[in-house]
């Protein structure tokens, strides 16, 4: 009988995404953009650094806007006074570190969401509103108050994007 001999190739990852036509993902960075300039981070320690620097009080506004929500509503969910937040945007004041952090999270869930959604803007925001199952029957957009309920939220979206029951 005739022996079989099989050459074994080492698997080369890139020859393969090539092959296959697919390109690769750059590194995901996020941003905001307010009227005075854009703040732009990648990872978690870049995060780290606008956190502790502060962000303008007019990030809040780029909130409101990407949900769909009136700055009345956003305000609540950093237990600001409309009154107080006028003053501080117009002294161009900073956010809390906590705010901070909270407006950055905001910002990257909003983009993974209106990702998750196909980029249909009108969608996400509707799916914000609506009380979810996954989420206890709470609407996504009432748990922005914590980083807790940003995460829950988070993985409601993960569960809808990979076809769970969200």
């Amino acid at each position: 009988m005739k022996e079989l001999t099989k050459t074994i190739s080492k698997f080369d990852t890139k020859s393969s995404i090539k092959r296959a036509g697919i390109e690769r993902k750059a590194t995901p960075h996020w941003s905001i953009k307010v009227p005075n300039g854009e703040y732009v981070w990648s990872n978690k320690m870049e995060r780290v650094g606008l956190i502790r620097k502060g962000l303008p009080y007019e990030s809040i506004e780029v909130i409101s806007k990407r949900t769909g929500s009136p700055v009345k509503q956003v305000l609540t969910i950093f237990g600001v006074p409309q009154t107080t937040y006028n003053k501080k945007k117009r002294e161009n004041d900073l956010l809390s570190g906590r705010d901070s952090e909270v407006v950055l999270l905001l910002t990257e869930l909003l983009d993974f969401g209106l990702e998750a959604f196909n980029n249909e803007r009108e969608k996400f925001q509707r799916w914000l509103k609506k009380p979810n199952l996954s989420l206890g029957g709470a609407k996504p957009e009432s748990l922005f108050d914590s980083v807790t309920g940003i995460q829950e939220v988070k993985n409601a979206l993960n569960r809808l994007e990979y076809g769970n029951m969200a």
